[in-house]
């Protein structure tokens, strides 16, 4: 008897006689569909073509989202992430990601300046030290130290758009626009081992200093090997108040689809939230991969997306959302 159907034997065994008080329904026994990666809004469609790329060569999981991610931060086009992200309110950019492999192996990196591709610092981060983040000026002696070349991020579009801003300095983020869209990426591969990247320039018009969810080890990605992976997009402190990646893998570990999991959680925040001052302009989405390739997006509100590339097809697809 394979192990798959011994546990669903047993699992079924027991809710017969009551010995667990699970609901069957609840319980997700498909099986795995081959590798799969997903990966958030628009420039994830590109990022995912060379993830598979990757991964279809053999470098690896690991490998796959980190060059993944970086078509958005190599991008000046894209201005939410590395080179062209929009800057902060006194008009430095500045990077957040963090990456996570099947051993829940991580790093991260936060409030770096002049690097374009944090994800590959965060990667070193955690292949080469014995922490986990490092932040501002010392992610950036870190990145030179490792042979990474220091330039202005800020490109002429962006800098175009700060001076913009700046006639009314009003910092109000606006749903699903470029200051809060990170590119996060999940993956699962043939083995059936899961990794995830995340990077981001933050939120534009953003305090000097400010760091989102993006490079937070349980708020804007997290996986377990065993159950699944998330990763959030959005505005970061509303991410950070839930842990919501974490939460959203938890609540699969408990026998939620992707789809469950991801609902359960936008949930919580859409309570927490709505009597804030910042509900007017909040959007959080989440996307989910479980053990066996099963996906998922969830959003508050109307207009997220995210990419979806396997062996079969590569498609856009809208998440479904809270507030109708």
């Amino acid at each position: 008897m394979s192990r798959r159907k011994f546990i669903k034997n047993t699992v079924l065994g027991s809710v017969a006689s009551g010995g667990v008080g699970l609901s069957f329904k609840n319980l997700n026994f498909k099986e795995f569909s081959g590798p799969r990666i997903i990966s958030t809004w628009n420039h994830g469609f590109e990022a995912n073509k060379v993830a598979w790329n990757n991964l279809s060569s053999g470098k690896g999981g690991l490998t796959a989202v980190e060059y993944g991610v970086r078509v958005s931060e190599d991008d000046p086009n894209e201005m939410s992430v590395g080179l062209g992200g929009l800057p902060d309110r006194i008009g430095k950019v500045t990077l957040d990601a963090c990456i996570m492999d099947n051993n829940n192996d991580c790093g991260s990196v936060s409030f770096l300046e002049n690097i374009k591709n944090p994800i590959s610092v965060a990667r070193l981060v955690m292949e080469k030290t014995p922490h986990i983040m490092l932040s501002g000026k010392g992610a950036y002696d870190f990145a030179i130290e490792q042979g990474f070349k220091s330039q202005n991020l800020l490109t002429k579009k962006a800098e175009e758009a700060w001076q913009k801003w700046k006639k009314s300095s009003d910092y109000k983020p606006v749903i699903n626009i470029e200051n809060h869209d990170t590119i996060s990426m999940l993956l699962i591969d043939d083995n059936q081992d899961l990794f995830g990247a995340c990077t981001t320039s933050g939120a534009a018009w953003k305090l000097h200093g400010r760091v989102g969810d993006s490079p937070i080890i349980g708020a804007g990605l997290f996986l377990d090997n065993d159950v699944g992976a998330a990763a959030a997009t959005g505005l970061g402190e509303a991410v950070i108040r839930t842990a919501g990646s974490a939460m959203v893998v938890e609540v699969m570990r408990q026998g939620a689809t992707p789809l469950e999991a991801c609902k359960e959680i936008v949930n919580r925040i859409s309570k927490i939230h709505e009597n804030r001052p910042e509900w007017e302009y909040l959007q959080v989405g989440f996307i989910a991969l479980s053990k066996n390739g099963e996906h998922a997006g969830y959003s508050l509100k109307k207009g997220f997306n995210y990419a979806l590339h396997d062996s079969v097809e590569q498609k856009m697809i809208d998440a479904k959302y809270e507030i109708k």
